[in-house]
Formats: C-alpha cells, sequence, structure tokens
C-alpha cells in the first residue's frame, strides 16, 4: 500500500491506486462547477491531466494549495522530487464556512507587518480564510495618544496594506475591538478612569485587588468612547463583520446583565456598523441565557472555552434551540504556559468542532491570547494554528488526529524540516505541562514561578508538585536540546524558528530549577538560600535579554517593557527573597 500524503487539513475524500502510482507534474486546468459544496473543489491527478473543479473562485484556490501540498517533497519518493506527483483523486470542502484566527496584539506583542504577512501567507496555505487582531488599545486612535503612545500601535495605512494582503489571499481581515471590558490600559489614565464601573479598583478573585477594567454602561461618555474608536478603525477595514468582544465585564453586577443587553443594542444601532454582522462573546449570555431571546438582529455569539473539558456541546445545543447564529471559539491553550498545552489544545479544538459541526455553527475561529504578558514564544501558537485548520476544515478527517501526527504535519508544511525535529520539539514542549500533577485550569502551572511567584509552591492549586516530575521534564529538555541541533527547517526564518523554541526550553528549565528549590524549603521564595537565590537570578538575567533580543526578531518595540516587567519582578525577587503578595502585573 503507497504511503497517504501529509496534507494540512486533511481532505475529506482521497483516492490513490494502491501500487502509488505517480504521474508528470504538470500545470493544471481549471474550472467552475457552481454545484458542489460551497468553497469545495475536486482535484484530479492523472496521467494525462492535472486538473482542479472548484465550486467558486475560493475552491480553486484551496484545490491550488492541495496540489502545492503534494508537491512538496515530503511527499515525493525519498523526499526528493523528481517532477511527478501521486495519481489521486480528491472530493474535499469544508465543514464550516468561517475558519479563522484571532490574534491578540494588545497584550503585549505586537507583531511587524512582515510577521503578519507571512502568518498570513500560511495559515491561507492550510485553508484558514479570516483573520481578527484582537484590539485594546494598539490602533492609533486619533485624540487617543495618550494610551498608546509607547505601545507602537497599527495606523489606517497599516490596516489597509494588511486587508490588501488579505484579500489577495482569500482571507478576511475582521475588526476586532473590546467595547465593555479589558479597559485596564485606558482607565487607569485619569482622564478616562471616570467612565469606570468602578474606578478605585475592585477585589478580584484568588483576593486579588485589581485596577479598574470595565466601562460603565450606565455612562454616556462611555458609550461616546466606544463609539469614537469603532468610528475609527472599522472603516478600515472591507469585511463585513467586526468584533465587538463584550467579554468579562466583572465589576458589572449579575442584576445589571439589562445594561450589558442594551450596550449591544445600542452598539448595533451606530451607523459605522449599520449592515454589518456583529461578532460578540458568549459568556454573557451563557451565564443569563435569558439574554438570547433579547439579542438584537445581526448578532452572532462567539462561543468560547478554553479546556479540553469545556461544555461546547451543551452550549451549541442551547444556542441552536435558540435560534441564535453561532460559532465555536477554542484557544490555541498557549497564554500563561511558556510552551502551551498541546493535548489539552487537542481536545479543546476537536470539541468545539465537534459540537460547532453537530448544532449549526457558522464558523469556527481559534483564539491565540496574551494574558500576562504574552511570554509564549511565537511557535508555541503553531500547533493550535495547525490543528484548528485541520478541524474547522473537515471534523471527521481528523476525529483520531494525535500529538504525533501534529507534528508531522508541522514539519512539512509549517517549518519545512525533513529531520522531522522541529515540530517534534515544539509539539513536546508543549506537553511538559502534563508531566506534573498540578494542573490549574487555562495555564501551565510551570509558568507560575514567572507570573505569581509570592504563591508558595507544592501547596493549594500546585499540590502534587514533586521534584521526581520536574526531574522527568529536566529529561525531556536534555532531549530537546539534543534533537534540536539536528534540526534543519527550511524556512526562511528557520534559524530564528530554532532560536525561539531553544529559549522556550531554556525558560522551562529555569521554572523547574526554581520550584525543586522551593520544594526543598517550605514552598516559598523566603526558604531558598541566598546562593541558590543569586544563581537563579543570574540565569533568569540572562533569560530577559535573549528575550529581548527575539522579540524584537518579529515584534515592534511597544509592549516590551511591559512583558519583561513580569520577568523583572522575579528578577527582583530572587534577588531579595521577598515576593510582594499583591503582585498582579505592571498594571496590577
Amino acid at each position: 500500500m503507497a504511503p497517504t500524503p501529509t496534507l494540512l487539513p486533511r481532505p475529506r475524500s482521497f483516492e490513490a491506486p494502491p501500487d502509488g502510482t505517480r504521474v508528470p507534474d504538470r500545470d493544471p486546468d481549471e474550472a467552475i462547477d457552481a454545484g458542489q459544496a460551497p468553497q469545495g473543489y475536486h482535484l484530479e491527478v492523472a496521467a494525462d491531466v492535472v486538473r482542479i473543479v472548484g465550486a467558486d473562485e475560493a475552491g480553486l484556490r484551496h484545490g491550488r494549495a492541495t496540489l502545492a501540498q503534494l508537491r512538496h517533497p515530503a511527499n515525493a519518493p525519498d523526499g526528493r522530487p523528481d517532477g511527478t506527483l501521486p495519481a489521486c483523486r480528491i472530493a474535499d470542502w469544508p465543514d464550516f464556512a468561517v475558519r479563522g484566527v484571532m490574534l491578540d496584539v494588545s497584550r503585549d506583542r505586537v507583531p511587524t507587518m512582515a510577521t503578519l504577512h507571512d502568518l498570513v501567507d500560511r495559515l491561507a496555505s492550510w485553508k484558514v480564510n479570516q483573520l481578527q487582531l484582537y484590539m485594546e488599545h494598539t490602533f492609533a486612535y486619533a485624540g487617543h495618544e495618550d494610551v498608546w503612545r509607547r505601545a507602537d500601535p497599527y495606523t489606517a495605512q497599516d490596516v489597509h496594506a494588511l486587508d490588501a494582503h488579505c484579500r489577495a489571499n482569500g482571507v478576511e481581515l475582521v475588526a476586532n475591538q473590546n467595547t465593555l471590558g479589558h479597559y485596564e490600559r485606558w482607565l487607569r489614565l485619569e482622564r478616562y478612569r471616570p467612565l469606570a464601573i468602578a474606578p478605585d479598583g475592585f477585589d478580584w478573585i484568588f483576593g486579588i485587588r485589581r485596577p479598574a477594567l470595565t466601562l460603565d454602561p450606565a455612562n454616556p461618555q462611555a458609550f461616546a468612547l466606544v463609539a469614537d474608536l469603532l468610528g475609527q478603525l472599522v472603516p478600515q477595514m472591507t469585511s463585513t463583520r467586526v468584533h465587538v468582544g463584550l467579554d468579562e465585564p466583572w465589576e458589572l453586577s449579575s442584576d445589571r446583565n439589562g445594561e450589558w443587553l442594551q450596550w449591544l443594542r445600542s452598539l448595533r444601532q451606530l451607523p459605522v456598523l449599520a449592515g454589518r454582522e456583529l461578532l460578540v462573546w458568549g459568556d454573557v449570555p451563557a451565564a443569563h441565557p435569558e439574554l438570547l431571546a433579547e439579542l438584537p438582529e445581526g448578532v452572532t455569539v462567539c462561543e468560547w472555552g478554553y479546556e479540553g473539558n469545556h461544555p461546547f456541546e451543551q452550549r451549541t445545543r442551547q444556542l441552536e434551540e435558540a435560534g441564535v447564529p453561532f460559532w465555536v471559539c477554542p484557544g490555541t491553550s498557549s497564554w500563561m504556559s511558556i510552551s502551551g498545552r498541546v493535548d489539552n489544545m487537542i481536545e479543546n479544538i476537536g470539541s468545539a468542532a465537534t459540537a460547532g459541526l453537530a448544532h449549526g455553527a457558522g464558523g469556527l475561529l481559534v483564539t491565540d491570547w496574551g494574558d500576562m504578558g504574552h511570554h509564549q514564544q511565537p511557535c508555541v501558537s503553531d500547533p493550535g494554528f495547525a490543528t484548528a485548520a485541520a478541524f474547522g476544515w473537515c471534523v471527521e478527517a481528523h476525529a483520531d488526529l494525535d500529538a504525533d501526527d501534529l507534528a508531522t504535519a508541522l514539519d512539512v508544511h509549517c517549518y519545512d524540516d525533513p529531520t522531522g525535529q522541529t515540530g517534534g520539539a515544539v509539539v513536546g514542549l508543549g506537553q511538559t505541562y502534563r508531566m506534573i500533577v498540578p494542573r490549574p485550569p487555562n495555564m501551565s502551572a510551570l509558568a507560575l514561578p514567572f507570573l505569581l511567584p509570592q504563591w508558595p509552591m507544592g501547596k493549594a492549586v500546585t499540590d502534587g508538585l514533586t521534584t521526581t516530575d520536574l526531574d522527568a521534564v529536566g529529561s525531556l529538555l536534555d532531549d530537546t536540546d539534543v534533537a534540536l541541533e539536528d534540526a534543519r527547517p527550511r524556512r526562511a526564518d528557520g534559524r530564528l524558528v530554532i532560536e525561539e523554541v531553544k529559549a522556550t526550553a531554556a525558560l522551562l528549565r529555569l521554572s523547574c530549577r526554581d520550584l525543586a528549590l522551593r520544594l526543598g524549603g517550605d514552598g516559598t521564595l523566603a526558604s531558598v538560600s541566598e546562593t541558590d537565590r543569586h544563581a537563579l537570578a543570574a540565569e533568569l538575567d540572562a533569560r530577559i535579554e535573549g528575550y529581548r533580543r527575539l522579540w524584537l526578531e518579529r515584534f515592534r518595540p511597544g509592549g516590551l517593557a511591559d512583558s519583561t516587567a513580569w520577568f523583572e519582578h522575579l528578577l527582583g525577587c530572587y534577588q531579595t527573597g521577598h515576593a510582594e503578595r499583591s503582585w498582579f502585573g505592571p498594571f496590577g
């Protein structure tokens, strides 16, 4: 039996002669057959013809993408192209009309335009057809320079250029501006603070005191601010969709849910949003399903959840029964993890896609967040992007997708590494979170020393942590370092990818040392000897320097200081042995 080519996403129907017949490569004949499913295509590779028949222009584009993957050296005999292709017939179409990626560009990484263009090219080659850039303060809003001045925001010219590049690749660029919660960058400034529900801050979960985060929906001036922002951002893009957020309004008490609904209705009436589909996060309607019957027309609920056991089946059934248009929005599981949570991510995306397909979701949007400093390197998000591209295209074809399959697909279609080492390293580091017993939700316990060094380790949320498990992680890191010496990614930025993977492994190694030393005491930094703490400080200082250098390869300088502030705070804790109990980031 001939080997099946490595394709991302896998087509829903692939037929090939059992003897693995190969035929001459040639330019394809192309035709349109509108009788196929939207965005679908048929690809025939035979001795006398290569033919793509698309349902529409998108279908032709997807057929070309599959043909390009068949031409990859990994799908040639012995990995050496010889001017032939595997004879085959493919019939293919997507499960979800919209297959999107949402990239957090507000906390704290603002990608350069070159970085975004490269990402769009890669996503398009995987048949992803939408990109959203999550905005809080990283667009150059006129009249609000004091908010974004140090953030290196995108300008209207930047957005126009990106929109054009996206359209040329069959990708829709969608405006995404949060409009209620997550306004800490604004509300920390004196002139905006009166717009908050709780101008002086509030007591959050875990006993943490937070500054003001949420605009007051009862304040007309707060709505005027949001209307101004949308009026400046939305016209810069050609899409007829706009994501207005509305998630996690922490300070809005349950008895004020009617104000959340009225805020959404007011947004719906804004002239700049007329005729546009509004996307809104689904956490408030999920907690208060009585709101579903009151949603205005033209609103699509984005049901999000980031754990493998998130109740997508229950939530999507509820949305279907309410007759509300909806998308499913799992995550890459990259944030607050250093190296990702690959197995959780596969389960999370798979369950979202399965439930979404069963109950009529219009799209699958995978989210890639940067909570608490956006410390994960870009490669950590690659497994999530690839998995979402796979499940978003065809759930059935990827029902058995596992970490090994994912590593192989990444090496072929992301890193172009014939040694098979780069994808394996990225995926392997993304499994370290499950090598230790404490597995707090939405993060890896291995990231805790960098984020909340004041917490005693081996207790409460980190109960069950052992040096034996940490040693096992250390052994995997040793193996990763050895494997990366043989890795040969042929991507133009392959050298940089390897550096980013090595930097990820180095931070995990530092975390393991920190945690092991704490376990030798009472779990606190104060119980670690001064000599050991200073050694940790020296190692962290080197890691910070490398972190800054790598950041500037793909991201704008704005946000770097805020991101490194988390590491620098830990550096001070190492030097003094004291961790401030109230620390929660540079704005906390």
